[in-house]
C-alpha cells in the first residue's frame, strides 16, 4: 500500500483530517515494526549498553530474573533477555503485584511507560536514550508476548466482545503505535527530510533549504507521488526551471519521499502556517519554530555532529554536498542510469553536466577491486 500524499495546502477542501494523518502514521509505524523484526538481533546489539547488567539486589530483580529464565527458551539471545528483565524489574519496583504475564487493556500503557523511562528527556527525569533503543525495546517485548501467548494473532490487537478479552500482541496496539510515532517526532529533525530530498533530487543543501510549502504540489486523491519544483537554481536565478515527480517507495520505506512528507506533516501539526520555508527548527521537546527556518550552515554543523556521534573517524571528509554526490553515484552505479539521464533528472545546466564527472568519482571512494574492472566490465 502506498501512503497518501501529505497536505501542504490548507486551502484545499480535500485536505486530510488530523485523524487520517494519524491513522496513516500508525500504519506506517506497524509496517516499519514488521520490517525491523527481520533484523532484530543486529538492532538490539547496537543498543545493548542501554540495558546494563542489572544487580540482583532486591525482590523485584530476583523475581524478574527467575520469571525470564523460566519463560524464555535457551535459544534466545542475551540482548532480548536483558531488555525483558529490565521491563519486569521496572514495573515490579513500581507495583509489587504487577504480573508480567497479565495481558489486558493496561498492557500497551505499561509498554509505553517503560519506553518513556528509557527514552524520555533527561531534564524530565528519564534516561534520554536514542529512538533506536525504543525500537529495540518494542521488538524484545514483542518476542516476550509472543512467547507467553503462542496461539494469538501476530498482526492485531483487539478486544474480543464475546469473551471480553484482548487478542493479539499489545506491541501492535494503537496506543503503542501512537506513542512511537510521537516519540520519533520529538527525536527527529526536519533536517533529516532535507537530507533525503537532497539525495533524491540531486540538489545542493543551499537549494534544499530554500524550498517552500508553495513548492510542494498536493494532488487531491493521488497516493503514488508528489510534485516538487524549485523557484531558482544556482546557475540561473530566474523562473521555475525544473520540477521533480517523487514516487512512493514501498520497497525501501526509509528513502520514501511520500513517507518523509507525511512525517513532516505529522511533526509540524495543523497549527503551522502552510507558507514560507518548509524546513524548520524543531526543538529537543518537539516544538516547531516557524520563525526559525533551517539554513545550510545549521545543517552542515548538525551533520558533522551526527557523524562524530556515530563514530566515523573520517567524518570531516563528508559534508552536506555528499548527499548530492551520493545520489548521483547511486543512480549511476546501482540503478544503472546513463549520465544524460542523471543530468536530465537533476535539471542540470550544460555547465553542470560537463563538470558532473566529479560526482561519479572521488579519491575517497572504495577502489579495492580496481584490478578486476576490465574482467568484470
Amino acid at each position: 500500500m502506498s501512503p497518501p500524499t501529505p497536505t501542504m495546502d490548507s486551502s484545499d477542501s480535500n485536505e486530510p483530517t488530523d485523524t487520517q494523518i494519524e491513522d496513516e502514521m500508525c500504519l506506517l509505524d506497524l509496517e516499519d515494526a514488521d520490517s525491523l523484526l527481520e533484523h532484530v538481533e543486529e538492532l538490539i546489539s547496537m543498543n545493548f549498553e542501554d540495558f546494563p547488567e542489572d544487580q540482583i539486589d532486591d525482590d523485584a530483580a530476583r523475581y524478574a530474573a527467575k520469571m525470564t529464565k523460566a519463560s524464555i527458551t535457551d535459544g534466545t539471545r542475551t540482548g532480548h533477555l536483558r531488555i525483558i528483565r529490565h521491563y519486569f524489574t521496572y514495573h515490579l519496583r513500581r507495583n509489587k503485584k504487577w504480573d508480567p504475564k497479565q495481558v489486558d487493556e493496561q498492557t500497551p500503557r505499561d509498554i509505553a511507560t517503560f519506553i518513556t523511562q528509557k527514552c524520555g528527556p533527561i531534564q524530565d527525569g528519564f534516561e534520554g536514550r536514542k529512538y533506536s533503543t525504543a525500537v529495540s525495546t518494542r521488538a524484545a517485548l514483542t518476542m516476550w508476548y509472543r512467547s507467553i501467548r503462542p496461539n494469538e494473532s501476530l498482526t492485531e490487537w483487539r478486544l474480543d466482545p464475546t469473551t471480553n478479552t484482548w487478542r493479539g500482541l499489545p506491541t501492535r496496539s494503537r496506543h503503542v503505535s501512537q506513542f512511537m510515532v510521537g516519540l520519533e517526532k520529538t527525536k527527529a529533525k526536519s533536517g533529516e527530510v532535507a537530507y533525503l530530498l537532497a539525495w533524491l533530487m540531486l540538489l545542493r543543501i543551499d537549494e534544499i533549504v530554500k524550498l517552500r510549502f508553495e513548492n510542494v504540489d498536493k494532488i487531491p486523491g493521488e497516493r503514488r507521488y508528489i510534485d516538487v519544483g524549485l523557484n531558482t537554481r544556482k546557475q540561473n536565478q530566474t523562473g521555475l526551471l525544473h520540477s521533480w515527480r517523487l514516487h512512493a517507495n514501498d520497497d525501501d520505506p526509509k528513502v520514501c519521499p511520500v513517507r518523509a512528507f507525511i512525517l513532516l506533516a505529522s511533526l509540524y501539526g495543523p497549527e503551522i502556517r502552510k507558507s514560507g520555508p518548509i524546513f524548520l527548527h524543531v526543538s529537543a521537546s518537539g516544538a516547531v519554530m516557524q520563525s526559525q527556518p533551517l539554513t545550510a550552515s545549521v545543517l552542515s554543523r548538525s551533520l558533522s555532529r551526527d557523524l562524530q556521534r556515530l563514530g566515523y573517524a573520517s567524518w570531516a571528509l563528508y559534508g552536506t554536498h555528499s548527499f548530492r554526490r551520493g545520489g548521483c553515484q547511486y543512480r549511476i552505479k546501482v540503478k544503472k542510469w546513463s549520465a544524460d539521464m542523471v543530468a536530465a533528472w537533476g535539471g542540470w545546466s550544460q555547465v553542470e553536466a560537463v563538470t558532473m564527472f566529479r560526482y561519479f568519482y572521488s579519491p575517497n571512494d572504495n577502489h579495492e577491486y580496481m584490478q578486476d574492472y576490465d574482467k568484470n566490465y
